[in-house]
């Protein structure tokens, strides 16, 4: 079937959101499958799901990244964006969010609320996002699709109201009873067929009835003030309150559902395009002009072009895949449009329709469509497109920063020239990693945790060949001293014709938070003038690679004050050795001590988290200099060593059942306790053994 543009009253974009294992993906399937857009009901357990369709989220049987599904029912065009639930991956999510004018918060009917849901619910309400919650699953062994619905309201409130309520559970869930209407429907041989209202259920119906009318009269003070009055309320007011107050935000309508099973489908299909709004009763978006004024832009297929792009997928086939959704004005394919935050013009070629993995080709996408193009040369995730002649920016989008901080290397020699060129790659489809290099020289990435990086190293391999492995990183600790010594160092050596020779007599002394100075106050010229150069480095050099553990030496002050030298054999490179021998052994006679960076660390968690999040924070040498509370998390100041927080985001996400975040900055250098100081000494002392033994 081939589409055509659809009338903006007609079209929905639905973005579907939720923990892990709710089902968003297999409910995406039922829905395109029913409506024809693909050929065959795709399984997630079996890896055949059309939106499941990179290996690794095939071998994982999860979503990673985000997919898109567009088809046609009833009239109208649907695209679903559906998201990985993993807290890994929630760049997926804020980008999902961007792409659609609606939502579906999946949950699974298990009967609790989990940190997955909560960053959707979160991410809902920062952006404004007008939402259904469905539970799922209610076919599973153990559902409680009752419990389920108290949780949602426990947890967000009394907004989120009962639109439909299961018949049976687990194994006896077979349909459910719409609350507006008053009818039951029922699965039989497949089709939806209307039953009467089991009577056991009368009193449940009455009760949830009344939780849906109290949320749906907020949108309405006629309705509202019959409501308090107790008049009756026709099904035709309700319906008209519920499209008002989903799309406002007042309420969210719960729906119930089997994805496996295909039941209520019928039903959740008829609550997106009757609640969902279509992208004409969106806000219009803000964009910047050239000379930085605000602009409103409104979703007018006729209006100044105006493209945002949310999602950059890097494949070494098929080349870059950019996901876009059209806010205003027509995108044509084989047209060019203008990126003006990086000043460049892009040639679109042939522009696509998603159905997961299957692409369509279309003539063209109209304000409120969503769709991809091909091999885009310099356009970036969050970047916006327009006109030439009416250039646009967008505000960025706003990505989490990522907490796992990891060292990476080749694995072998084969991979080193591979490994740059990829990562560069890896880097243009996941906006939530970081590439930097350590103070101690290492090649450092950061993502959002332990899952994220299992899977890019995977992607990496399979799509670019470079087989790349992570350690713990180096804590880039220093060396300094707290005394003072005098030492003497003398370099001879006799070979034939001219020999070397160098001999110093230096004053080391501390120079707390001044860095590294060389002084002289030779007197009589027992060392010329032209040697104090070689001298000067012989120490700087020394310093860098460190004496006691292997460390940049810092925060001392070395005086050259004697020293003798020969008329002949002396030089520049002779006096640097000599003093650089001098400083490795004066060091240890001056105090010598090992200091590691101790970071500023935010840490934000659920108050019922913060015993334990603190007695941790103990056992990481950590100290607690405030807390403060922020819609309803508390924020924990503290101040921890590095060497502390490799593996924090891990820990701090299993201690918070993954709600916790963090984040760090350098404040200071402090010296590292005595025992961790032995260790960090001795291992460089087995190194440096190791090397001179010739291993």
């Amino acid at each position: 079937m081939t589409m055509k543009s659809i009338d903006l009253a007609h079209l929905r974009s639905v973005v579907l959101a939720g923990h892990a294992g709710s089902g968003k993906t297999t409910l995406a399937e039922q829905l395109l499958f029913r409506a024809g857009a693909v050929a065959r009901l795709g399984r997630v357990d079996d890896g055949t799901a059309h939106l499941d369709f990179e290996p690794e989220e095939q071998k994982r049987r999860e979503s990673l990244s985000l997919a898109v599904g567009t088809f046609e029912a009833d009239g109208y065009r649907i695209t679903l964006v559906d998201t990985p639930g993993y807290l890994d991956f929630v760049a997926e999510m804020v980008s999902g969010f961007e792409a659609a004018d609606g939502a579906l918060f999946v949950v699974d009917a298990a009967g609790s609320v989990e940190a997955g849901l909560e960053k959707a619910v979160s991410l809902g309400r920062g952006t404004g996002t007008a939402a259904c919650f469905v539970i799922n699953r209610c076919d599973r062994e153990n559902a409680n699709p009752t419990a389920t619905l108290d949780a949602l309201r426990s947890v967000f409130g009394n907004k989120i109201a009962p639109l439909q309520i299961a018949i049976g559970a687990g194994e006896s869930f077979s349909g459910y009873v719409d609350l507006v209407h008053r009818k039951a429907w029922k699965i039989e041989g497949g089709k939806e067929i209307e039953i009467p209202i089991p009577a056991e259920m009368a009193d449940e119906v009455a009760t949830r009835r009344d939780q849906l009318l109290e949320a749906a009269s907020e949108a309405d003070d006629d309705v509202l003030a019959k409501y308090l009055e107790g008049a009756e309320i026709s099904d035709a007011e309700l319906d008209a309150c519920l499209h008002k107050g989903v799309r406002e935000s007042v309420l969210a309508p719960v729906l119930v559902t089997s994805a496996v099973k295909g039941i209520g489908m019928r039903g959740l299909l008829d609550a997106i395009t009757r609640y969902l709004p279509s992208p004409n009763e969106e806000k219009p978006v803000t964009a910047q002009d050239a000379k930085g004024a605000s602009v409103s832009v409104a979703p007018d297929p006729n209006g100044p072009l105006l493209v945002r792009v949310f999602k950059t997928s890097a494949d070494p086939f098929v080349g870059r895949l950019t996901y876009l959704r059209v806010l205003g004005g027509t995108l044509r394919s084989q047209s060019h449009v203008w990126n003006a935050a990086r000043g460049e013009d892009e040639r679109i070629g042939q522009l696509l329709l998603l159905h997961g993995k299957e692409q369509e080709p279309i003539g063209e996408l109209e304000a409120g469509e969503i769709g991809a193009i091909a091999k885009l040369t310099s356009t970036e995730t969050g970047d916006a497109l327009s006109s030439k002649e009416k250039p646009l920016q967008l505000p960025p989008l706003a990505f989490p920063e990522p907490m796992l901080v990891q060292g990476i290397e080749p694995q072998t020699k084969q991979d080193l020239d591979k490994m740059g060129p990829a990562l560069q790659r890896m880097l243009e489809e996941e906006p939530t990693v970081r590439l930097e290099r350590s103070a101690t020289g290492e090649q450092i990435i950061r993502t959002m945790g332990e899952a994220h990086t299992a899977v890019i190293l995977e992607r990496l391999k399979r799509k670019f060949g470079a087989a790349v492995v992570t350690h713990t990183p180096r804590v880039p600790y220093k060396e300094t001293i707290r005394g003072k010594a005098q030492v003497h160092g003398r370099y001879k050596k006799q070979t034939g014709g001219h020999g070397m020779f160098g001999d110093v007599w230096l004053e080391l002394e501390a120079n707390p938070e001044g860095g590294v100075v060389f002084a002289e106050r030779v007197v009589g010229g027992s060392v010329p003038k032209n040697f104090f150069p070689g001298v000067e480095k012989g120490i700087r050099e020394a310093a860098v690679e460190g004496v006691i553990a292997g460390y940049p030496l810092s925060d001392f002050k070395a005086t050259l004050y004697d020293g003798s030298f020969h008329p002949v054999d002396s030089n520049e490179l002779s006096f640097k050795i000599a003093a650089s021998m001098a400083l490795k052994d004066g060091v240890p006679q001056a105090r010598p001590a090992l200091l590691e960076p101790i970071m500023t660390v935010s840490i934000r968690v659920p108050e019922s988290s913060l015993g334990e999040v603190n007695r941790d924070l103990n056992g990481r040498r950590g100290r607690v200099l405030g807390m403060d509370s922020q819609d309803g998390y508390q924020v924990i100041t503290a101040l921890v060593p590095q060497a502390e927080l490799f593996t924090y985001a891990t820990e701090l996400r299993s201690l918070t059942a993954g709600r916790g975040t963090f984040s760090s900055v350098l404040d200071h250098y402090d010296d590292v306790p005595g025992p961790i100081a032995e260790k960090v000494i001795e291992a460089h002392r087995k190194a440096l053994e190791h090397a001179q033994s010739g291993h």
